[in-house]
């Protein structure tokens, strides 16, 4: 009896110490700006919490998102890196279990008669059952399981994550195949027209108005037209396998509405940027990575002091006969003991070093991944507002461009003045306005996916 409370009291001692060996986690220090630079919003509301679902109404894109979260290869590695995440995480809280095993064993023996004076045949049965348990006073177990949380957490923000790429990722090649669509429309549109103008040119030199060259400058633009319109076709099918390899499918074509039905998201709502620690899963993923880091350093510290395992061995053995196998053969012994560590070649030493090390990295990782998404944040923001600041200039850019076109192919039909260069000319900055205006668009629409990913949603 004297010899438990003594053990009892050993332990408590132990548990006591133990509180300054490992230290309790505390979130890093994150500095971050009121508002997002380009926004003075300070309201907490933002389109991260809108379901993507929600945020993009095109039943087409909506369709083919779905297909890209129920198909796509890197969201199955996400899960499948769950699901090994989560069976270390089962296996770190069995670690506060004590082992078990059981063993049965026969075991014939029959010495010479040198080693014994009796040369008969021994059969021994035995059956054993065998535990060792290890108590966890400095907590080495405890911040194994956590650091294993934390990992199986993180796997799970990857997870989200990638889904949020994906979305984006989905929305933004949807988007730029429409745009790629709408400017194959006016390539095809301008050959059509220099088709005209070579014809148109092929009459005036007939009245002696223009040259030869200038047909020849005709007919060379039309070809320029045709040239644009294959090169954009080639856009489009790289695009669309881009599309079919986020959708999880062999390449192929993809179905899609017009670029001029689509609604641009004019209530942008950013938050503050203290929400992208609750609404970025990659930066969710980056402080766990941290924890995990910070879990391993205490476990590397409880190397350093000694360890108390209790085993036991427990059974029953009988000679030469199984009769009365369980009456009267029991044997058993219990042992408890510590074990410190006094000389491992610098190992516990380069243990904790190298945790150290791991958790100083973990915790410039989280630091840059905060900043950068920040950055994002501002970068969508502006490049949203650039769109609309030169759409306005492109779209009087154009009607004037249109009247210019007009105005020269007039002039060279009645004056000597104006030749075809300069028809071609206007044409060319036509064209290029015609293109940009597209081009504007879709810088919108893109903007609008990119604040949407950089705010974190999309996993939702």
């Amino acid at each position: 009896m004297k010899t438990i409370k003594t053990i009892v009291i050993i332990f408590l001692l132990l548990n006591i110490a133990a509180c300054n060996v490992t230290h309790n986690y505390t979130s890093p220090v994150t500095p971050t700006a009121s508002s997002f630079r380009g926004s003075d919003n300070t309201d907490t509301t933002t389109i991260a919490n809108i379901p993507w679902k929600q945020f993009f109404t095109d039943t087409v894109l909506q369709q083919l998102i779905e297909r890209a979260l129920d198909s796509n290869l890197d969201l199955k590695i996400a899960v499948a890196r769950i699901k090994y995440a989560d069976a270390n995480f089962q296996q770190s809280k069995a670690a506060f279990l004590p082992t078990a095993s059981l063993d049965a064993s026969y075991t014939l023996t029959k010495p010479s008669g040198i080693q014994s004076t009796s040369t008969s045949v021994i059969h021994q049965y035995s059956l054993t059952a065998t535990t060792s348990w290890e108590a966890d006073i400095w907590g080495k177990l405890k911040s194994i399981k956590k650091a294993s949380l934390a990992t199986l957490l993180a796997s799970d923000a990857y997870k989200r994550s990638i889904q949020t790429e994906i979305v984006a990722a989905v929305a933004n090649n949807y988007y730029t195949l429409l745009a790629f669509d709408q400017q194959l429309r006016i390539a095809e549109q301008t050959l059509q027209i220099r088709k005209s103008d070579t014809a148109t040119m092929s009459a005036l030199k007939t009245y002696a108005v223009v040259t030869g060259a200038d047909v020849e400058q005709s007919i060379a633009n039309m070809f320029a037209a045709e040239i644009a319109a294959e090169n954009i076709k080639r856009s489009i099918r790289e695009t669309e396998n881009t599309l079919s390899v986020l959708l999880g499918q062999m390449p192929d074509s993809i179905p899609r509405g017009t670029l001029e039905s689509q609604i641009i998201t004019t209530n942008l709502e950013t938050g503050i940027p203290i929400q992208l620690l609750t609404n970025r899963p990659d930066v969710q993923q980056a402080e766990l990575n941290f924890r995990n880091a910070f879990e391993l350093t205490n476990v590397a510290r409880t190397y350093f002091y000694p360890s108390l395992t209790i085993s036991g061995t427990g059974g029953f053995a009988t000679v030469n006969t199984l009769k009365g196998f369980f009456d009267g053969t029991f044997y058993g012994n219990l042992l408890g003991g510590l074990t410190q560590p006094l000389f491992n070649q610098g190992l516990n030493k380069q243990r904790l070093k190298q945790a150290q090390a791991t958790q100083e990295e973990s915790l410039y990782t989280f630091q840059s991944t905060l900043l950068t998404a920040s950055q994002e944040v501002a970068d969508a923001l502006y490049s949203y507002h650039n769109a609309i600041n030169i759409n306005a200039s492109r779209v009087k850019q154009i009607t004037s461009l249109n009247k210019a076109v007009d105005y020269t192919k007039e002039l060279l039909k009645f004056t000597s003045n104006v030749n075809y260069t300069d028809v071609l000319t206007a044409e060319t900055i036509l064209l290029s306005a015609q293109l940009g205006n597209i081009s504007d668009k879709l810088q919108q629409l893109q903007a609008t996916v990119d604040l949407y990913r950089a705010l974190g949603g999309g996993w939702k």
